[in-house]
């Protein structure tokens, strides 16, 4: 029963009860003001005759009139009103707390999960009305509130981790070479190097992201040719493909793919897929550079013939340095955020990005951004 109609059923209750009351007293008060009058009338008659036969006037004893029976008639239904009334409020009182008591206990949970305590539920999602509704509402932002937070304190934890590994190399190498046991070697300061540029990728990935996210990433969003791109990205990883004995090739169902999309940040996208594909695949593999219009948006993928993705892991292979494969991704020297960013770029730009694992082996990955309106 929605809160609406019970609401309606109580006034209708406070209503009915006040005009029972008063119907069912009415009919006393009205009759007895009557039979007073009556009798007035009778005690009048009798001081009438007892004048005009003894010559003596009105009787001793006068009645008290019309007037007075109206005006206590009238006193007498007022109080039963206003006592009917105020009955009825009181009943309708204690239903309504019983409405509204789970209210009392969403506005607790709501102020503890403002206080911190985000496993907190509102305890009223059971209900159907819209009481209930509310209830369900609130449960579901806590358990989003929930799993973000769980995602914020995981980021951390595992930002500290890429982020100490660096540098825990850069501080070993170092040391060890003020101690003697490295010769101060082009070698040394290499890994110094290398290590130093993994830490500046990091930084940057987490700043690009995290721009992205909150939604102040610069974007300069224009109508472009995705399939000149494709093109372009293909041609520019052809080289690290061949020394790999990789197969690298584009494939587009369309010639002109239309898409609204900012061109250094759509470059990067595909780049980082690229880039992905070709650290899963194993020499003598391929890789397909695809896209292809769909109902409005345009799709572009990158598919490889690789041993494909865990089924279990396939949702949170976009999370922050999320890796299936940790030790290749390590040694690659990635900052493990790649695919993160595609899917912030991608949605930054009002698309969406996700992955599928292919048939008979390998992994798609996918960026969908809305199409031109030209096209």
């Amino acid at each position: 029963m929605n809160l609406r109609f019970r609401l309606a059923l109580i006034f209708a209750l406070v209503a009915f009860v006040t005009a029972g009351a008063i119907a069912l007293v009415a009919p006393v008060i009205v009759e007895y003001g009557f039979a007073q009058l009556d009798d007035d009338a009778g005690v009048r008659g009798q001081g009438q005759g007892q004048g005009q036969g003894q010559g003596l006037g009105p009787g001793p004893r006068e009645g008290r009139g019309p007037g007075r029976a109206q005006r206590e008639t009238t006193t007498a239904i007022v109080v039963l009103g206003v006592g009917a009334a105020a009955g009825a409020s009181i009943i309708g009182f204690a239903v309504a707390g019983r409405l509204v008591a789970p209210l009392g206990r969403l506005r607790d949970a709501a102020a503890d999960v403002a206080a911190g305590d985000l496993k907190r539920r509102s305890d009223v999602a059971d209900r159907r009305d819209e009481i209930g509704d509310l209830g369900r509402s609130f449960d579901t932002m806590a358990e989003s509130l929930e799993r973000s937070d769980a995602a914020r304190r995981r980021m951390f934890q595992d930002a500290a981790h890429e982020l100490k590994t660096p540098l825990t190399v850069i501080d070993a190498t170092t040391t060890a070479i003020l101690d003697g046991v490295y010769h101060h070697d082009d070698r040394h300061l290499e890994t110094i190097r290398q290590q130093s540029q993994l830490l500046s990728r990091i930084v940057d990935d987490l700043r690009t992201i995290s721009l992205a996210e909150a939604g102040h990433l610069p974007l300069d969003v224009a109508d472009l040719d995705a399939a000149k791109i494709v093109a372009e990205t293909v041609s520019g990883f052809e080289p690290a493909a061949t020394r790999a004995s990789l197969s690298l090739q584009a494939k587009l169902a369309d010639a002109e793919l239309h898409v609204r999309a900012d061109r250094e940040r759509l470059r990067q996208m595909l780049g980082a897929l690229v880039d992905n594909a070709m650290r899963h695949t194993s020499a003598g593999g391929s890789i397909v550079v695809e896209g292809a219009s769909r109902a409005g948006a345009v799709e572009l993928a990158v598919r490889d013939d690789g041993p494909g993705i865990p089924a279990e892991d396939v949702p949170r292979v976009f999370e922050r340095f999320y890796r299936v494969d940790t030790s290749r991704d390590r040694a690659s020297g990635t900052s493990g955020l790649g695919l993160s960013i595609v899917r912030a770029l991608a949605v930054a730009q009002g698309g969406q990005a996700g992955a599928e694992n292919v048939q008979p082996h390998g992994a798609r990955f996918w960026v969908r951004l809305p199409a031109s309106p030209s096209s």
